[in-house]
Parts: C-alpha cells; structure tokens; sequence
C-alpha cells in the first residue's frame, strides 16, 4: 500500500536534516505507529506521505504510483488520503456538521449526497445529537471525534495520525483512539500514526522507532 524508499528530507539548504534515507514498507489496511521522541522527523514524515511538502530525495509509493505523479497534489489528498492532527483545526464558526462535510466539496458530489454522508459519519462516532453545535459548545474529545469523521468522509485508502491523543487527558485519549482503530479496520484503512505514547503505540499491528531523522528499529 505504501512503500517508502531513502526519503531524505533536508531544510535551510541542508543545516537541517529531518530525515535521513528512511526505508519501510506498510501493507493495506495495517495499522503502523510511528514512535520516538518529538523532533525526531515523525511529522515531517507524514506531511511527506500525505503530499503536503515535498521530499529532498528518495520516493513515497502508494498504491504502486509515485506521489510525485499526482497532479494536483490536493487532488490526491482529497481522494486518498485523511488527516488527524493533535489539534482539530475545526472551522469555530461552522457546526460540527459544517466541518465534517467541507472535504466533500473538491469532489463532485451533490449538496444532499454531502449532507448525508456527514449525517451518516458523524453519527457513527456517537456525536448525533451534537451535530448542529459550534465546536466552541462542546468537549475537546468531541472536537477530535469530529475531526476523525472529517478526516474519514471522503473514504480515504490511508489515514495519517498525527497525535491525535495528544491534547485530551488520557481517558478521553482511549475513547478517541478505540473510534478511530475500529473505524479503519472496519473500513480497510492503513493508518500511520505518529506518537510518543507508548500506550497508544500499542494499538498498532507495527511499531516504526526512529531517531535523529533515521529509523532505529521496526
């Protein structure tokens, strides 16, 4: 599903060297967390993955295509791939509804056909009865629940975690974590998830250690 190949990402004309020749492999449908400690290249690795920056060098495959290959980027990333950050990034002044639906929008489905499949999701994710309110009026937890309905409208072959525990205390974290593993196995997702929890780490089918821009152990 995704094969990534020496990938070298350098920045400041090469002062800072993020990654450093990173190889592995993810099949469909596996659950991979990225681990280590912060500033390691964990998110550099996924914003990569996710054609939200470009590498320095080497390749990033999925499904059998270069990223490089697909043009418009955004077009990728509408169709392939669903992003979970440790911070929401919900719109404050649309309802969490609102916010579930905007993904849709660079496709070409109808306003109905939007507004059902957000129905559908959000409602998935047990948030129902909270859907018309703005994300000022309900719980963190509930905002990250709703950024993962978001992140998995477009039914996204990869999902790309990027702390998504890490602004929730712990308990709200599992609840958080146990919707977002079951609703990609469910659906066949491949998630890479970045984390330095090691609880969280756990729920993964493989762990990918690195350090210092370079993969220490998998």
């Amino acid at each position: 599903m995704i094969v990534v190949k020496d990938l070298i990402k350098h920045y400041d004309n090469g002062l800072v060297r993020a990654l450093n020749g990173v190889s592995f492999t993810v099949q469909k449908g596996e659950i991979v967390a990225l681990v280590g400690p912060s500033g390691c290249g964990k998110t550099t690795l996924l914003s990569l993955i996710g054609a939200l920056d470009v590498p320095t060098g080497g390749e990033i495959i999925v499904e059998g295509k270069n990223i490089r290959e697909h043009r418009p980027a955004s077009d990728f990333r509408a169709r392939t791939v669903g992003f979970v950050f440790q911070l929401h990034n919900l719109i404050p002044s649309l309802t969490l509804l609102e916010n579930v639906e905007l993904p849709m929008y660079s496709l070409p489905f109808s306003s109905r056909e939007r507004r059902a499949r957000a129905v559908e999701i959000i409602s998935e994710i047990g948030l129902a009865e909270r859907m018309d309110f703005l994300p000022t009026r309900v719980s963190g937890g509930e905002r990250q629940r709703t950024a993962i309905a978001r992140a998995l409208i477009n039914d996204p072959k990869v999902v790309l975690a990027d702390e998504p525990t890490g602004n929730v205390d712990t308990e709200t974290g599992g609840r958080i974590l146990d919707i977002l593993t079951n609703l990609c196995r469910t659906m066949g997702i491949t998630m890479l998830i970045a984390t330095h929890d090691r609880e969280v780490a756990k729920r993964a089918d493989r762990r990918i250690r690195i350090r210092n821009g370079v993969i220490e152990e998998i």
